[in-house]
């Protein structure tokens, strides 16, 4: 079956995918050989392509990539470096992808890639915008996953199911086929941030979808490591919370707000214990600062700005750029609460009035200026 009415020549079918097929990585070298030819078996006659997008795996999963790519013109690779998280890797592969249809799952084989063309044919039989595989419908199911695993998957799909309704099953599937229009028109309004990247794209339509399911059973990994992770459930939250909140509370800010509470506590516990070793409170007070700065900058070095993670001497000097920015935001805090006090005469608003200026002041200043992202390259035209 092909989208493009007409015969193909082998060359026009290496050059025309019906099906691009994006695969997040991060180390899984040992499993893209074995999934080209498992995609390569289940498509048949299908036109595709496969876009690995690796974030520069110390496995070297991109050269892996790259060698297979000489003897399977279909395979593609794009090496991401200074950048992680897997909804970002989707957007950029379907980005460069030249397929009708764009594909999603995972490399590792839980997905059953079995399913693929099925879910193609049924998108072409039904004319619908995205077609999920799902574990949750008649015919699928999760495997040999624990009961642990079990119940925070279906809290997490009856959170999802507060943003998407019952559109579909499995909102928090990893594996699926969008049209390439319907992913390009939302392309502006997608987080990129975090794991679930079906959820956001059903979630951030402004007109209502047509989805159809394909059911698979989950199974086991075959290889790697899996990127289950406490950042994985945190950030699907935020996801929630940006959703249900329009934009208006960004994922990134949450998590910079919730570091700032734990920089809070640590601020607390040095002063405390700087008390009981008989220091004067101005001292204590200057020490725990500090402390409790460098806390805040390594966490959010490590968790909120990951993908814009700074090392070496940018690490040493993002600290000190950071502390100058605290040091404002301190001000900006205690300069608002000071004309809250005024209006209000009510110390606890007043203090938050505050608190919220200097968390916003700090965010927007370490955001643009910390973990600023890379100026683009401007390069004059040849002569």
């Amino acid at each position: 079956m092909s989208l493009i009415a007409g015969r193909k020549t082998p060359k026009e079918r290496l050059t025309a995918p019906d099906i691009s097929i994006v695969i997040p990585t991060y180390n899984e070298r040992s499993n893209i050989a074995p999934l080209v030819d498992a995609v390569s078996a289940a498509l048949g006659d299908i036109p595709w392509e496969m876009i690995v997008v690796d974030d520069d795996s110390p496995d070297q999963t991109f050269s892996e990539v790259s060698n297979l790519a000489r003897q399977e013109p279909r395979l593609r690779c794009l090496r991401r470096v200074g950048r992680r998280g897997l909804a970002s890797a989707v957007i950029e592969g379907a980005l460069v992808a030249n397929g009708a249809v764009i594909a999603v799952m995972d490399a590792d084989f839980q997905h059953d890639e079995r399913i693929l063309r099925p879910m193609f044919e049924k998108m072409m039989a039904t004319d619908a915008d995205i077609v999920v595989g799902t574990r949750y419908a008649e015919g699928g199911g999760i495997g040999e996953w624990d009961a642990t695993r079990a119940r925070m998957s279906d809290f997490a799909t009856r959170m999802a199911c507060m943003l998407v309704g019952n559109q579909t099953t499995d909102p928090m599937s990893g594996f699926f086929m969008v049209r390439r229009e319907i992913f390009a028109s939302e392309i502006y309004d997608l987080s990129q941030q975090g794991y679930k990247i079906l959820l956001d794209i059903i979630s951030s339509s402004h007109v209502p979808l047509k989805i159809e399911e394909v059911p698979y059973v989950f199974r086991t990994r075959q290889a790697g490591e899996s990127k289950i992770s406490i950042m994985v459930l945190a950030e699907f939250l935020f996801l929630i919370i940006e959703k249900l909140t329009h934009g208006l509370i960004p994922p990134r800010f949450a998590l910079f707000s919730i570091v700032g509470g734990i920089g809070l506590g640590v601020h607390l516990a040095v002063l405390n214990s700087l008390k009981l070793f008989g220091f004067e409170f101005l001292g204590a007070q200057i020490a725990a600062i500090g402390v409790s700065m460098v806390s805040n900058f390594i966490m959010n070095n490590e968790f909120t700005y990951r993908d814009r993670r700074l090392t070496g001497l940018s690490f040493v000097a993002g600290l000190i750029l950071f502390c100058l920015v605290c040091s404002f935001g301190a001000l900006a805090n205690v300069g608002v609460a000071e004309i809250a006090i005024k209006q209000v005469d009510n110390w606890s608003i007043a203090g938050l009035f505050g608190a919220i200026m200097g968390a916003v002041f700090n965010f927007s200043a370490a955001t643009s200026l910390v973990w600023r992202r890379p100026r683009k390259r401007i390069f004059a035209p040849a002569k």
